[in-house]
């Protein structure tokens, strides 16, 4: 990478951690109660251009490559994780398909916007009987004119209730399945016969909004067709790939979060007369958190770089996702062991971080999905 986009970057990570630390930070217990982003963080963010982030310039974003894209996200992953999943989402699955695979029309039209956060985007793959069975979508569009028609519906979509377009993935020729029968459409969510479900009740990532998308026979432009007819499912590795490097980005994020405050918790709290950080328990828990830390951003900036030099990364986003959700879900239990009763305490952020932690091991790919991934490649190339 050149010196001079090197210093670029390190000044835009020393501008987002004072970002999240001086003003997300602040209203993370707010976001928690109120299940609600504050409108002046929402409008900060486009400021910044935290939604162009992945956006090429000329279309108004700010056009970071992969590797530039992971160390923005690893500081966002220092504060709320549902504030960061509403840009995140955006700025990875809800984009890239049009970025990577759009034709000039749909992205002149399109990405400006989106680069300004005046149009927010999301992405519709999951359905109730194709969640991580990409293959088997219910979700169907017929040539009809010069329009296409979709049927079906998408749930536990990031940014449902809130978006303005959707990248959706649908059926257009079963027989064919995966091998040329499903298709990406970009969607408006004011296209006739969409409809957005009532939002979905989580355990965590408060302020982050998931719904079911309907189908209705949605009209759809033929235009609006992202990549080629049929190659929906390469489409959508493509977007998935990239997405689950900014996940793994994010756990990174918070992982060295969360060692930060057991940390310094540790060196205060006073137990038999000495801070607990003298006790080599608590010594070896830190030492096994920074070191699967260290190791999931080596993973995760080892496969950003190789999106970057444009080869395929399927294997290598599937390792990066898999490891960092593990990594965060180990750290964020060390972090509550440490703070003991406190890391129950809602006051206390690592309490947060933990019930936000576990659903990392799920969406966009559960752990067992990644594991069966890796695997059939490392069978494929040996």
């Amino acid at each position: 990478m050149p010196e001079a986009m090197l210093t670029e970057l390190d000044q835009m990570k020393t501008m987002i951690r004072n970002f999240v630390e001086n003003e997300v930070e602040p209203y993370a217990q707010q976001i928690e109660e109120e299940d609600m982003i504050p409108l002046h963080l929402i409008e900060k963010a486009k400021e910044l251009g935290l939604f162009g982030i992945s956006i090429p310039e000329e279309y108004g974003g700010i056009g970071l490559n992969a590797v530039g894209k992971a160390v923005v996200l690893e500081q966002l992953g220092r504060t709320h994780n549902g504030y960061v999943s509403l840009i995140s989402a955006h700025t990875g699955i809800g984009s890239t398909g049009l970025v990577k695979l759009g034709s000039e029309r749909l992205k002149e039209k399109y990405l400006p916007d989106m680069a300004a956060g005046d149009l927010v985007a999301a992405f519709a793959l999951s359905e109730p009987g194709a969640g991580s069975d990409a293959t088997n979508l219910s979700t169907n569009a017929v040539k009809s004119g010069n329009k296409w028609i979709l049927n079906g519906m998408k749930h536990f979509i990031t940014n449902g209730p809130v978006a303005d377009v959707f990248t959706v993935i649908a059926s257009t020729d079963k027989s064919k399945g995966a091998k040329g029968g499903i298709t990406a459409f970009l969607v408006e969510k004011d296209f006739p016969g969409l409809v957005v479900g009532k939002r979905d009740k989580k355990m965590g990532l408060k302020g982050s909004y998931t719904s079911q998308i309907i189908f209705e026979d949605c009209v759809v432009p033929e235009e609006n067709v992202i990549g080629e007819v049929g190659m929906g499912y390469v489409s959508a590795l493509k977007i998935l790939g990239e997405g689950r490097v900014g996940l793994a980005a994010r756990a990174v994020g918070s992982c060295e979060k969360l060692i930060e405050m057991s940390a310094s918790y540790a060196k205060e709290r006073v137990q038999f007369g000495k801070p607990i950080a003298s006790n080599q328990a608590i010594q070896w828990m830190l030492a096994d958190m920074a070191t699967d830390t260290e190791a999931a951003k080596t993973l995760t900036i080892s496969a950003a770089k190789k999106i970057d030099e444009g080869k395929k990364v399927i294997k290598e986003a599937s390792m990066a996702k898999l490891f960092a959700s593990e990594v965060f879900n180990r750290v964020a239990d060390k972090a509550v062991q440490i703070h003991g009763g406190m890391g129950y305490v809602a006051d206390y952020p690592v309490e947060r971080f933990y019930r936000d932690a576990r659903i990392t091991k799920i969406y966009e790919g559960t752990s067992e999905v990644q594991r069966m991934l890796i695997s059939r490649h490392i069978l494929d190339e040996n």
